[in-house]
């Protein structure tokens, strides 16, 4: 839609800004003026009146102005005042720049679109639309910009328009872009730009015409030439090679071929497994016969480049072809071909060598001198060492049996693993083959051998890491059963107390039963903690002043003869954790370093930030960079080996007398230490002493989390009234358990309704036909678990109250459960008195 417009005399169109209440003003200046020439044919009386009526009117039109002034009807001089200096660069700008309102209103427009369009002064300003009109793909460019304009959204296109919008070339490109443009009052309009850009495709069309004839010079160069990429495909090949393959280069030229259909297959798997150093450039020299369309084979040599990115992975390669058919010189080819094996024969990461009759080395490659530290040289008679002596006392019977076979032509000789004599040790697979014999005392047998020292390693910290996890997984199955068998004897030893006085006489005995089955308990949670399955309570801790108040137990704990030195960091930060578990992990490490020193000695224990820099430097395994409250456990004892250090946390591991460890006080620290999302780090040298370092994240309380001090008050508060009303359904596996349970809920004044499983609970959750007050239910259930109960049941009542019980953390199934999910939790073994509190405080919500 074109509207009519003004030319100003900057060759610009601006009507953005306009006096609109000019007349109002003049009008208001009118009537002032009337009056005051009135005033003088009245009488004082009526000139009074007059006067009054004027400020009532004047007072009525203050109020107006600023009504208007605040709505945006009128507007100040001074919100309008324009940068000229950007008006001016706009309105002399090379591309033509229009703004057009969201009703189609054109509101600017400089001097080159104005020349653009061919607007003459006083005349029609064609909008965009109007002026790029033509070929279809013209107007869909167009649409695309304009609803992208509507929608107040930015877009580019390149319009090729035929002919120029000047007329004067027979085509002509331009760069059309168009922007959301904010206007005063929330008002929204459209910036559009149009560049011509016809010089810089012109630009762009004669450099592809100069890579067009350098394709054409390589395509037909006197020598093949293509480029593979990492996977094997064919992404060039030039025309002399393509004839010389017999294939069309119009089917093949852009990567209808791979590197299997022309070259063998293992040679495939050679040129695909170089390797190289990051950013580096590999040329390899390669012989073979190419393979034709027709199946014929055609012998050429490679030049093979590789360049290796940054990341040290392969890129694309770019490889020479020549063509070796016609006029071979033999004599040279053998030379050359002598020289490539020798190459590769020193080259190669195998240890090579071959034996005569006599068990004694003939030949040997460097990667086999450098293993056995023999020199590749004959002794007297011709006769290199003794491929026997090379071993490990007691391995060269193994040797010896390998090569009789060998020299017996048979080819069913099995790897031996062995190790190499001397100090290195090193372990060592060895192949034995037989070859060809040249004479009595001749080549008989090819022996390779493979340094596995490393591999050897990596299975044996690949076998201890499924020990531990298989150890861990035992670990902590046997404690969830364990934790059952303890949840029922710490219920009814609970039942027996309530129903004994103190004076009775099997007062004691009961309580004896419950303290040692809280005993046995804690022995649980340790192998929870090894197996990272225990259920933590972390809290906002200040490590500080939890290390204060155990000061005190630490020095009876460390007797007179073992010296504590408090170190305390300044400004120390805060770390979310388990009060109780970080005092067990500090109370371990006392202990440890205590027996260390049996003749006495210093335990030094200091806390300080560790910033994500300073963390970054310290290479403990495993932990990135970030902020740390460090605790330093120091102690001048008898220190450890490497080898110690290595097993230290290994479960059941101890240095320590039969009857004095049980070995899983560190395999506990580890577990703990590692569950709260912290590292440990370990330092010692015999005679020295030992330094452990445990690496805990920083953490930033938020304002709704309750300070340590509030928690207390709370754990102080009196109990209330236990006793409830209300409808229970209980499910849990164990019949002794639920049993107990049952009975301490029902004597609260509950309703119980028991279920055995998750079948039986949906059972009878149906037979009821109503929700319940609260589900307590163990977790892991056979049939149907405790999470997967939940699920069923919240379809059935969104609303319903759960508590989860079980001796596995409670991480360990809230991944199972729908994020979001909302339930209690209460770790097994329990009281029955926490579970009647749990019950209470849950359906008091």
């Amino acid at each position: 839609m074109a509207h009519q417009g003004e030319m100003a005399k900057s060759a610009t169109i601006d009507r953005s800004d306009r006096p609109g209440h000019i007349g109002l003003v003049l009008l208001l200046a009118a009537v002032l003026v009337a009056a005051i020439l009135g005033l003088r044919f009245l009488e004082p009386v009526q000139a009074q009146l007059l006067i009054l009526a004027l400020l009532a009117f004047f007072a009525m039109a203050g109020v107006f102005f600023l009504f208007a002034a605040a709505v945006g009807v009128i507007r100040f001089s001074g919100r309008t005042v324009r940068n000229d200096l950007t008006k001016a660069m706009v309105d002399t700008a090379s591309e033509g720049v229009i703004a057009v309102e969201d009703d189609g209103r054109v509101i600017y427009a400089n001097e080159a679109y104005l020349a653009m369009a061919g607007a003459p002064a006083g005349g029609d300003v064609r909008p965009v639309e109007r002026l790029f009109t033509g070929a279809p793909e013209v107007s869909e460019a167009i649409y695309r910009l304009a609803q992208a304009a509507r929608e107040h959204r930015s877009g580019t296109e390149e319009i090729r328009l035929s002919p120029s919008l000047d007329g004067a070339q027979e085509f002509g490109w331009y760069r059309v872009r168009v922007r959301p443009l904010a206007r005063p009052g929330g008002r929204m309009a459209a910036l559009w730009t149009i560049a011509d850009v016809t010089h810089e495709r012109e630009r762009q069309e004669n450099i592809f015409q100069e890579l067009q004839h350098a394709i054409d010079y390589l395509d037909h160069a006197p020598a093949g030439f293509l480029s593979i990429d990492p996977s094997g495909r064919i992404i060039y090949l030039n025309a002399t090679l393509a004839s010389w393959l017999d294939y069309d280069l119009a089917q093949v030229g852009s990567g209808g071929l791979s590197l299997s259909d022309i070259v063998p297959r293992n040679v495939v798997a050679m040129m695909a497994s170089f390797s190289g150093e990051p950013g580096s450039v590999r040329t390899e020299t390669i012989d073979l016969d190419l393979r034709r369309r027709n199946g014929q084979f055609l012998p050429v040599r490679l030049y093979h480049r590789i360049a290796f990115g940054q990341d040290g992975r392969m890129g694309a390669s770019r490889t020479l072809v020549l063509n070796r058919s016609p006029g071979l010189d033999v004599d040279e080819g053998q030379r050359a071909a002598e020289v490539r094996f020798a190459r590769f024969f020193n080259n190669t990461p195998i240890a090579i060598a071959t034996v005569n009759r006599a068990g004694r080395i003939v030949q040997a490659n460097a990667p086999f001198t450098r293993l056995f530290g023999t020199q590749p040289r004959t002794g007297e008679g011709g006769e290199g060492p003794a491929v026997a002596g090379l071993f490990r006392e007691g391995e060269g019977a193994q040797v010896e049996a390998a090569l009789k076979a060998a020299a017996e032509n048979r080819s069913d000789i099995q790897p031996l693993e062995l190790h190499a004599a001397g100090g290195s040790g090193s372990s060592v697979r060895v192949w034995v083959t037989s070859v060809d014999v040249t004479g009595a005392d001749g080549e008989c047998a090819v022996l390779y051998a493979l340094d596995t020292t490393d591999f050897r390693k990596v299975e044996e910290q690949l076998a201890q890491s499924q020990k531990m996890n298989a150890v861990g997984q035992l670990a902590g199955g046997v404690a969830h059963d364990f934790n059952n068998v303890l949840q029922a004897i710490i219920g009814y030893s609970d039942l027996l107390l309530a129903n004994h006085r103190p004076t009775d006489p099997s007062f004691q005995d009961i309580m004896q039963i419950k303290q040692n089955a809280n005993r046995a308990a804690s022995l649980v949670r340790q192998l929870l903690a090894f197996s990272r399955r225990q259920t933590l309570r972390p809290e906002v801790l200040n490590l500080n002043d939890r290390l204060y108040d155990l000061s005190m137990l630490l020095k009876r704990l460390l007797g007179e003869r073992v010296e504590l030195d408090l170190s305390h960091g300044r400004d120390l930060w805060f770390v979310k954790a388990d009060l109780n578990q970080f005092e067990q992990v500090v109370m371990n490490l006392a202990v440890n370093a205590r027996d260390a020193m049996p003749d006495g000695g210093r335990l030094a224990i200091r806390t300080a930030n560790v910033a994500a820099s300073e963390a970054a430097r310290l290479a403990v395994s495993g932990m990135p960079p970030a902020d740390y409250v460090m605790v330093e456990v120091t102690d001048t004892g008898i220190g450890m080996t490497p080898d110690i250090v290595e097993k230290i946390f290994e479960p059941f591991f101890t240095t320590k007398e039969v009857g004095k460890g049980t070995g899983l006080g560190l395999s506990t620290v580890f577990g703990i230490v590692k569950q709260s999302g912290g590292f440990i780090d370990v330092d010692s040298t015999p005679g020295r002493g030992t330094t452990f370092r445990i690496y805990l994240p920083r953490h930033v309380p938020e304002a709704q989390e309750v300070a340590e001090a509030a928690k207390e008050e709370a754990v102080r508060k009196p109990a209330a009234d236990m006793t409830g009303q209300g409808t229970i359904l209980l499910v849990e596996d164990e019949d002794p358990v639920r049993a107990v349970n049952a009975r301490a809920l029902t004597a609260r004044g509950y309703t119980v309704l028991e279920a055995a499983s998750g079948i039986e609970a949906l059972q009878v959750m149906e037979e009821r036909g109503g929700p319940v007050d609260l589900v307590v239910s163990d977790v892991v259930m056979p049939e149907m678990d405790g999470p997967t109960l939940l699920g069923e049941l919240r379809r059935l009542y969104p609303g319903l109250k759960v508590i989860f019980v079980s001796g596995y953390a409670e991480d360990a199934f809230r991944k199972n459960l729908p994020d979001g999910e909302d339930f209690n939790f209460l770790p097994k073994p329990f009281s029955l008195r926490q579970l009647v509190e749990t019950v209470k405080q849950v359906m008091g919500r």
